[in-house]
């Protein structure tokens, strides 16, 4: 998995903070096969006032065959928004890619006229 990480001109970009990145989305989301690329871009939005609640980090998941996955996450300071991201990121994924493996695992219902509904795998108590 490819992880770029973007900061704009208020933030102070250093090595720390790009294995900080790192970690905490390889921790939230590198058991998700299907991520390729995870990109990072973080800021300050209210420069150098630094009041609190204006770090904002937000990652973008691009995962093969379906759309790229956005969460946002604003904290008082960089650390938490990021953390708060990667959770964000995690869980999102988890609905996403579950709802295309449950798609995948249903089996669809026999045409037939001499079929009956109820004797479908797993619709009926007598199984």
């Amino acid at each position: 998995m490819e992880i770029n990480v973007n900061t704009d001109n208020t933030i102070d970009r250093h090595q720390g903070l790009d294995e900080r990145v790192r970690e905490a989305v390889e921790a939230s989301v590198g058991r998700f096969e299907q991520v390729r690329r995870v990109d990072v871009h973080l800021s300050n939005q209210n420069g150098q006032k630094h009041a609190d609640g204006d770090n904002y980090c937000m990652m973008e998941a691009r995962v093969a065959g379906y759309d790229a996955v956005v969460v946002h996450a604003h904290a008082e300071n960089l650390h938490l928004s990021i953390s708060g991201a990667a959770n964000k990121l995690k869980r999102a994924l988890d609905s996403a890619l579950g709802r295309l493996n449950d798609k995948a695992k249903r089996e669809p219902l026999p045409i037939g006229e001499d079929v009956d509904p109820l004797s479908v795998k797993g619709l009926t108590d007598n199984q």
